[in-house]
């Protein structure tokens, strides 16, 4: 991850003028679905559903965020830096995307620091050709996109050249049962997500409001090679694939809790699984339990009816450095800044 602050993304919601549009380049915009004062705020005292403070990341990461950038006298130590950790884990990505579009990257919150609250409207979407829209927003601060929103963007997605990608994260610990939150903590193995931590009301209301047959479960721990970090290769659907979305891909970034994308549709048309992703077997899980060995990582829906636009379903940590990069990834994100 790039520890330069100098090229930390704008946090607060504010429209600069719009971008020069340069023919046959796109103009990129990442919208963080989130309060960020409601999730900054929650409790502590809390155990389940809410991010952890900047401390417990330091204690359990230790000694990775110890420089003095990451210290109490430079970095926020509650909920919030942990929030600000991940805009600044999407900076690489967004620097390499200005490379690719001669386009800066823009970012925007529902609700920002400053309690500004920014819909997803035609100030965003006029300048806007791909749309990355990251649900990491948890259940339980309420955030549903508004029927104005689900028609802003049904028809910006008439206009030709548009993508919209959408990022719900994982749904963790939704069983009543206990023992089986338990299982499902002791395999993925991140100390610091919760025995139950449920994210993307926002983004389910918004596939549910655009037809997108799909919705987020579980969180997986993805399969390695020799116990390192390096992803097992994904299982890529290159028949599929006739966009060329994976073209020079082989695998994504390591993140200990990725969502299945359950396609609820049995219309191989309408969506295609591009890529699954193999799960590391060796602890129990309910989903592998249930005869699975791999969970749905990359899909796509091409142009259908008067939906001229594309829609991309991909998770969030795909898009940051936090968890690592490789010249597979840089690959995946040139080809959904050039596509």
């Amino acid at each position: 991850m790039s520890n330069s602050f100098a090229t930390m993304p704008r946090l607060y919601n504010q429209f600069l003028s719009p971008r020069k549009y340069i023919p046959g380049k796109r103009r990129i915009s990442i919208y963080w679905t989130w309060s960020y004062p409601w999730e900054a705020n929650r409790d502590t005292n809390e155990l389940d559903n809410r991010f952890s403070t900047m401390a417990e990341v330091r204690r359990a990461g230790w000694p990775n965020f110890e420089s003095i950038e990451y210290s109490e006298k430079m970095f926020l130590q509650g909920i919030a830096g942990t929030l600000e950790l991940f805009h600044l884990g999407t900076v690489r990505f967004q620097q390499l995307a200005g490379e690719v579009t001669s386009h800066p990257v823009s970012i925007f919150q529902r609700i920002d620091q400053a309690g500004q609250r920014l819909p997803i409207d035609e100030r965003i979407l006029n300048d806007t050709d791909t749309l990355m829209v990251f649900g990491l927003d948890h259940m339980v601060t309420e955030q549903e996109a508004s029927p104005e929103e689900i028609n802003a963007i049904s028809n910006w997605l008439k206009r030709e050249g548009t993508c919209l990608v959408l990022s719900p994260h994982h749904d963790v610990g939704v069983s009543e049962d206990l023992k089986e939150r338990q299982m499902e903590y002791k395999h993925h193995g991140d100390p610091l997500v919760p025995r139950q931590q449920r994210f993307g009301t926002y983004t389910r209301s918004l596939m549910k409001g655009l037809g997108v047959p799909v919705i987020n479960r579980y969180g997986l721990r993805p399969a390695t090679i020799n116990g390192t970090n390096q992803l097992a290769p994904l299982n890529i659907n290159k028949d599929l694939d006739s966009r060329g979305w994976l073209n020079g891909v082989t695998t994504f970034n390591f993140h200990m809790h990725l969502p299945h994308y359950a396609v609820t549709t049995e219309d191989s048309k309408l969506i295609s699984v591009l890529a699954r992703q193999p799960i590391d077997m060796s602890h129990p899980h309910p989903f592998i339990e249930a005869g699975n060995t791999e969970f749905n990582m990359f899909l796509w829906m091409p142009p259908s009816g008067e939906r001229v636009g594309e829609i991309l379903l991909a998770d969030s940590t795909i898009f940051t450095t936090l968890f690592g990069s490789d010249p597979s990834l840089d690959q995946f994100w040139k080809n959904i800044a050039r596509l």
